[in-house]
């Protein structure tokens, strides 16, 4: 296959036995294994193959991490950041440091044929931290992955690996006592990570319209016993929330609660496209507020418009005009970014695949700094990252980053 050819940087010779071992039959094993391990089928679809990724990529991946850190870090990074909290969704009791980072990464190429990451979008949110898990132990059970090449990073054993999450879950408290929060959790695409989490925790998946409000302390129902709630992992986003006026509730997370956060709301609005105007770096392409831009580019066609305050790619037009534009009320809720031209960087049987990277951190309250601990790939045949673009294909879908060693 001439196309592997072409792009030595994504290690070929690792592609190619993988490609020429592949059988569908194996797929359909791993995917029926994975099924096994907690009871339950991923609603999304797991993509055939894992990614490669050689150390010069690596390090230009840590390289745009440390860059968009420089900015996270900063001592007045979440007082600069607070008007991108929406009015009405200002959560009590905000920390003053994210707990989850999320840092999404655009694989392209340069004049120079070289793969560069350039970001699309950082988020102070929880990814799928338990799914990957379950992912790594999948692909390696059944497919030809280098021992030496890791998806988690600091050296970390799955021991570890869980250890530190439950420790950044759980804080100080009972499992009993801590719940896993979301907006009709069994309903989600993403109920997989919850269901690995529960059952690696030993906490409970709760709807929040399940979650009782009284005297300012949090309840709720534990086989049937009315049991206190002193920590939240925090799944929930507001869009969702205030979308679901059939869930009735007494809590709606802003109301002032004795409660602790593993993962404050707050963060998701604080660390997020709101961010990315305020970072100077060659890994990310050019963003403005769009209620800044005194002129349009004269390159309109080379921008993506996106607003502020979405999840899963909704709302975003990747053919902004100025008449759109022109029309939109509310200019201060977008952003206008430069197009980022994901490369053709993936072999695959079918055709070659895009590729976006998630760099995963925890912030834990006895570390001096996040702590990079996972990856999470996303592969396309698409006009887009994402399901909705990708439907009735293969190779593509949720998929896990193997970093050759240092």
């Amino acid at each position: 296959m001439g196309f592997v050819n072409r792009l030595p940087t994504m290690i070929k010779e690792i592609r190619r036995r993988f490609n020429d071992t592949f059988t569908e039959a194996n797929y359909q094993d791993m995917r029926a294994w994975m099924k096994d391990q907690y009871q339950h089928d991923p609603k999304f679809h797991v993509a055939e193959t894992p990614i490669f990724i050689p150390k010069k990529v690596s390090d230009r991946l840590h390289a745009a991490c440390d860059d968009v850190l420089k900015v996270v870090l900063q001592p007045d990074f979440a007082e600069r950041s607070k008007a991108a909290i929406p009015p009405g969704e200002n959560v009590p009791g905000q920390n003053d440091r994210p707990l989850f980072m999320q840092f999404d990464f655009g694989m392209c190429e340069d004049e120079n044929g070289e793969v560069v990451p350039q970001l699309i979008e950082a988020q102070g949110f929880p990814s799928l931290y338990f799914f990957q898990y379950l992912l790594d132990k999948s692909y390696r059970k059944f497919y030809p992955i280098p021992e030496d090449y890791s998806c988690r990073f600091g050296g970390k054993s799955e021991e570890e690996y869980l250890d530190l999450l439950g420790r950044c879950i759980l804080g100080d408290h009972a499992p009993e006592n801590v719940i896993l929060l979301e907006v009709d959790p069994t309903g989600q695409t993403t109920r997989v990570d919850f269901i690995v989490c529960c059952a690696e925790l030993g906490i409970a998946e709760v709807c929040i319209s399940d979650v009782e409000l009284e005297d300012g302390k949090l309840f709720y129902d534990l086989n049937g016993k009315r049991t206190p709630v002193h920590r939240i992992y925090n799944r929930v986003i507001f869009d969702e929330l205030k979308s679901r006026p059939d869930l009735k509730r007494t809590f709606n997370m802003i109301e002032q609660a004795e409660v602790e956060w593993a993962g404050h709301p707050n963060w998701f609005f604080l660390l997020s496209k709101f961010t990315l105007p305020f970072i100077d770096s060659p890994y990310v392409p050019d963003t403005r507020f769009l209620h800044e831009v005194t002129e349009l580019p004269e390159d309109l066609e080379s921008y993506v418009l996106k607003p502020l305050y979405s999840f899963a790619g909704e709302g975003v037009d990747l053919h902004p005009t100025a008449e759109k534009i022109a029309a939109i009320e509310q200019p201060e809720h977008f952003i206008l970014q430069k197009k980022v031209r994901y490369a053709d960087l993936i072999e695959t049987l079918d055709g070659p695949a895009r590729t976006e990277v998630r760099m995963m951190y925890v912030w834990p309250d006895d570390a001096e700094k996040p702590i990079l601990l996972n990856n999470l790939v996303r592969l396309s045949k698409g006009e887009m990252i994402g399901v909705r673009y990708n439907k009735g294909k293969t190779w593509v879908g949720g998929s896990l980053g193997y970093f050759a060693p240092s």
